[in-house]
């Protein structure tokens, strides 16, 4: 039983040949240079036999004056088939990182809002570095050694028996006692790695955390800590790393001592054959030559097992990912543009399965072309109310209406093709502003809409001082702009999509007092015709909504317009006059 392979292992090996069959025609090519390989190497060990026979012992050199040009013969094609060997498997290689790249990368694309809210970047990061590369290593790296080595060590073999029957079996028992240590030294591998992997992501992790937050650490002095945060994961990627080498080095050692103990048997049976005039000193090089060929494939395939458990335990940790649900998006109306009309129905919602609910029962209905704004207190849902809409999130009861018609019915595409977002995170790419305006579907746009655009946004007011203008780079999420100037992308971008449904949640929270009321113009235009969500904590940014409502703890406590809710002087009067009451002491 122990002798088994564990299916799990079978059936990742099977489904990292998937992406290596493309490739057969190259890989057969590979598998012929290897053998013919292998093959040389014996042919060299093969002229000793009579390189030692006729020119050293018989001194017939009449007889050997073609063996110069066999061992340049043979070293030629021997460096022929190496680079054959190296310039196919390293191409399929390369091709299997692209494509298993390619392929987790399209799947984080995919996957639901849900999922990256679990998961860390690091160890994601790491999955798309690290671990294809451990991937692609045990399928060129293990398939040339064991392909090649295997072959070169049959060759060996074949030599021997041809040479001596008997002295081929004090070596043969020994075969058995290192197929046995590999196969012990195999489960320590494959456990040592998966620890491996998990470590080099917790050092991704804290790595990218320290890079993006930079300043943090430094205005609070956080160079200790996080360094202590770093030493303590490298040690234990390093422990874990030393642990796999201790047990690679220990095979490979053990390995030695076993063939040392085959070599003292050959090197005394071959004393007992040459006594009985049954082996020439060339028969005898010849044989000896092969055995100790053999010993550095036996070592290389002793090493590899911890390569090809490493891609074992990388290929399983992408295909987790791989075999992660997609969003669902079984929805098949796709309307090219929608009215605008949403109703909430009874929505429910939580993020954890039994946790409490962040939203409970709210029902809201919008009008084409109207706008309702969302208030209340940090924690009452509102980001998760607007969230809901372009199915960011699933929600848990109630269903949520776009023009009459449940949101799960429309495709995903379809869906958030006519909804924009401005949203108070703004997320800009490390490209120029004119293709962070026109990102995705919208660079189809002409330049003259792009423009017009830009102009509402008041993004042109900066962007003339710059030198590339338009073509300026922002910088790693937009680093090298302003808030404010991020901010005001987003808007534009926002402008040039010119969907029908439009969420602004806090728009306008990065601008300071002139921007924001240029950019407040701005936006009261882009919101006529539309339905428009809005979240904002300063109440004076939507005073103009059609409708106000109040969440608290996933509830709607209020509801009106402006003025009918200061008449209630209920919860939003209170937390109108809180505001305004704090307002001369801040602009102080």
């Amino acid at each position: 039983m122990s002798a088994r392979l564990d299916p799990r292992i079978v059936q990742v090996y099977r489904r990292l040949w998937h992406y290596v069959l493309p490739h057969r025609a190259i890989g057969l090519l590979a598998v012929f240079a290897m053998a013919t390989a292998a093959l040389l190497e014996m042919t060299m060990v093969a002229l000793v036999e009579p390189l030692m026979d006729e020119a050293m012992v018989a001194q017939n050199l009449e007889a050997t004056k073609w063996l110069p040009l066999a061992f340049v013969t043979v070293f030629i094609a021997r460096g022929i088939a190496g680079y054959a060997t190296e310039a196919s498997l390293g191409r399929i290689g390369r091709s299997v990182i692209s494509s298993l790249r390619q392929e987790v990368f399209r799947k984080f694309l995919t996957l639901p809002t849900r999922f990256f809210d679990s998961k860390s970047i690091g160890p994601m990061l790491s999955k798309m570095t690290y671990n294809v590369e451990m991937v692609a290593e045990s399928v060129t790296n293990v398939v040339t050694i064991l392909v090649r080595d295997f072959l070169t060590v049959i060759a060996a073999i074949t030599l021997m028996i041809y040479q001596s029957p008997r002295l081929f079996l004090s070596v043969a028992i020994l075969l058995p006692i290192i197929s046995f240590l590999i196969r012990i030294l195999s489960r320590a591998f494959r456990r040592y790695s998966g620890r491996i992997q998990d470590t080099v992501g917790e050092v991704t992790q804290v790595s990218e955390e320290v890079l993006s937050g930079n300043r943090i650490v430094k205005i609070f002095g956080g160079y200790d800590y996080e360094a202590q945060r770093m030493k303590e994961v490298d040690d234990r990627n390093r422990r874990q790393n030393m642990k796999l080498i201790r047990s690679r080095s220990l095979g490979v050692a053990v390995t030695q001592v076993i063939f040392g103990f085959g070599v003292a048997g050959v090197v005394y049976f071959a004393g007992l054959e040459s006594v009985k005039g049954d082996l020439s000193p060339g028969s005898f090089m010849s044989f000896f030559g092969a055995m100790m060929l053999t010993l550095q494939p036996l070592r290389r395939i002793t090493n590899v097992n911890a390569t090809l458990q490493r891609g074992i335990a990388a290929g399983d940790s992408l295909f987790s990912v791989i075999d992660e649900p997609d969003e669902p998006d079984t929805g098949s109306h796709s309307p090219q543009r929608v009215r605008g009309d949403v109703e909430y129905r009874s929505i429910c919602f939580s993020y954890d399965r039994g946790g409490a609910p962040v939203l409970d029962g709210v029902s809201l209905k919008v009008e084409s072309g109207k706008s309702i704004a969302i208030v209340g207190h940090s924690g009452s849902g509102k980001s998760t109310l607007v969230s809901l809409l372009p199915r960011f999130y699933e929600s848990t009861s109630g269903e949520i209406l776009l023009d009459g018609i449940p949101i799960t019915e429309y495709s995903l595409d379809s869906l958030r093709r006519n909804v924009s977002l401005v949203s108070q995170d703004v997320v800009l790419f490390n490209d120029t502003i004119a293709n962070n305006l026109a990102y995705g579907q919208l660079r189809s746009r002409s330049r003259h809409e792009l423009l017009q655009a830009a102009e509402a946004a008041h993004v042109m007011d900066f962007v003339r001082e710059l030198p590339d203008g338009l073509e300026t780079m922002v910088g790693d999420r937009g680093v090298l702009l302003s808030g404010g100037q991020r901010q005001r992308i987003a808007i534009g971008r926002a402008l040039l999509k010119d969907a029908p449904v439009l969420i602004l949640d806090e728009a306008t929270s990065s601008l300071d007092t002139q921007s924001e009321r240029r950019i407040q113009e701005a936006l009261n235009v882009l919101m006529k015709n539309r339905t428009t969500l809005v979240i904002a904590h300063r109440l004076s940014t939507v005073e103009n909504a059609d409708q106000i409502i109040v969440l608290d703890k996933g509830r709607i406590i209020e509801s009106g317009t402006h003025r009918e809710l200061l008449d209630k002087d209920g919860h939003y009067s209170a937390l109108y006059r809180m505001q305004f009451s704090d307002e001369p002491e801040t602009s102080g």
